[in-house]
């Protein structure tokens, strides 16, 4: 008996089997193309991500031919829009995407009273509000609309269903009622009637199509969890189910991440409220826009052969590099604390003597300092969240293990599996949704190692980091007037 995971990335769908009692027993992935056709757009073509799907699923190998139960998780915020015969009306519009930021104003205060969240660009009733006024065609056409993983659910399934958790982030649920708001729905020219039906996380939503289950090797009619959006996946996956405890994720975008037993507004300092994956239970998050994708977009600015080997470069370089360098990741503008679509990534500080090692360096840094602005904004609405576990694929470098603790200025837990990330939480709901016992299956992994901050890096990142937070506010009208 095993349980399938999978996770519907930016880069990649990734998928996962665990066994009855929570192993790992197989991982495969593949990967996802981004189109960005116009400046602050960013969009993926729907049926990619199904592509995708069947061949990491296929990646498994025949252990996925015992699979009992599948959850899902996915990257949030994203808008398909499917017509009356549920066919896809254009690109889905992902999280990362700017252009709705003139729709926000509107939608701010109810958004803010209902759904505990600012209106920000990425969130997803922002984009239909865009899509109105733009591509009224389609707006009229529409008749459904479902977030990325949903929509991978209704190929799977046949049924439109989605889950508290994911549901959060299109602004159009009442965070404390988990349930749609017709209020926020009409003011995006929708109704109740255009969503998918909601469970919990850790319900079974539907069940495999026959056809499905024979293209993927899979048993038919199996269960299929409501799953969860990607960090809250990760929490399950981490076993950040209780109020108080955090990680951060090191991602293809960073979260700072903080579980709770009621929900705990604070839209002013552009934290994220959302219900977690599991009921009665809430969670806020602190989010920056470019992670783990920075460093891949530096190995390929800087001709690096790829991110390891950017790295390895930084690590043979010593602490010395980047001892005047400062990075801005803005590449895809930002969410917390800034919510600036228009914010632009910069490097400040070079001179004749700079090197590759010194740039790499400090992009490091920089996510490091955005995520240390989140951890500030999370914690002055809560208490103090301390030795934070870490997932994502960027928990693999020990190097940024060692920057990112020094900059949150606390201890950091990189536990076992931890870059698996999403998918293993998925998976994890899957085995709730097949009647496992939470206290069994949200466990704790075990710590891998403990890094405690640094005391030779703190002077040189502290000294950095102002140049960090002095470098926004100096430029903030610059990038709003290079983004006309």
């Amino acid at each position: 008996m095993t349980f399938l995971g999978i996770d519907l990335g930016t880069s990649a769908v990734k998928a996962v089997l665990l066994d009855a009692g929570g192993a790992v027993l197989a991982q495969a992935q593949a990967p996802l193309d981004l189109s960005r056709p116009r400046p602050m757009w960013s969009e993926q073509d729907p049926a990619a991500w199904w592509r995708a799907t069947g061949a990491a699923v296929a990646g498994l190998g025949p252990a996925r031919a015992a699979v009992r139960g599948i959850g899902l998780s996915g990257q949030m915020h994203g808008a398909v829009l499917l017509d009356a015969a549920d066919r896809v009306l254009r690109p889905a519009i992902l999280w990362n995407d700017g252009r709705s930021h003139a729709e926000c104003a509107a939608l701010d205060p109810a958004a803010r009273r209902i759904a505990g969240n600012r209106a920000m660009p990425g969130f997803t009733a922002p984009k239909l509000a865009w899509v109105r006024t733009h591509e009224p065609a389609v707006c009229a056409a529409t008749r459904r609309v479902l977030l990325p993983k949903d929509w991978l659910r209704l190929g799977m399934t046949g049924e439109a269903v989605s889950e508290m958790s994911d549901a959060a982030g299109t602004l159009w649920l009442d965070v404390a009622a988990r349930a749609w708001s017709a209020e926020m729905l009409a003011l995006c020219g929708l109704a109740p009637s255009h969503m998918p039906r909601l469970v919990e996380g850790s319900a079974v939503s539907a069940t495999l199509r026959a056809d499905v289950a024979r293209d993927w090797g899979l048993p038919p009619g199996i269960p299929v969890a409501g799953g969860a959006g990607d960090n809250a996946a990760g929490a399950v996956g981490i076993g950040c189910i209780a109020p108080g405890q955090g990680f951060v994720s090191l991602g293809t975008s960073g979260v700072v991440f903080v579980a709770d037993a009621a929900p705990l507004p604070d839209p002013d300092r552009t934290v994220h409220a959302f219900c977690h994956a599991l009921p009665g239970r809430w969670h806020r998050m602190a989010v920056i826009l470019s992670a783990a994708s920075a460093l891949g977009w530096a190995a390929r600015a800087l001709g690096a052969a790829d991110e390891a080997a950017l790295l390895a470069e930084v690590e043979a370089a010593g602490a010395a590099a980047a001892n005047r360098v400062t990075f801005l990741p803005y590449l895809s503008g930002e969410r917390t604390p800034h919510d600036d679509p228009a914010a632009a990534g910069v490097w400040f500080g070079m001179d004749g003597a700079t090197t590759r090692a010194d740039l790499a360096r400090a992009v490091l840094e920089g996510v490091a300092f955005a995520l240390a602005d989140g951890l500030d904004a999370l914690e002055a609405r809560g208490g103090r969240i301390a030795a934070p576990s870490v997932i994502g694929g960027g928990a693999r470098s020990a190097l940024w293990g060692r920057i990112l603790a020094t900059a949150l200025g606390r201890d950091l837990a990189f536990r076992a599996g931890a870059e698996i990330g999403p998918a293993l939480g998925a998976a994890r709901l899957a085995m709730l949704a097949c009647g496992a016992a939470e206290a069994e299956v949200c466990t704790e992994p075990p710590v891998a190692r403990l890094q405690p901050p640094e005391p030779a890096l703190a002077e040189g990142l502290a000294r950095r980091r102002a140049v960090f937070r002095a470098l926004y506010p100096a430029l903030k009208s610059r990038f709003a007037e290079s983004a006309t």
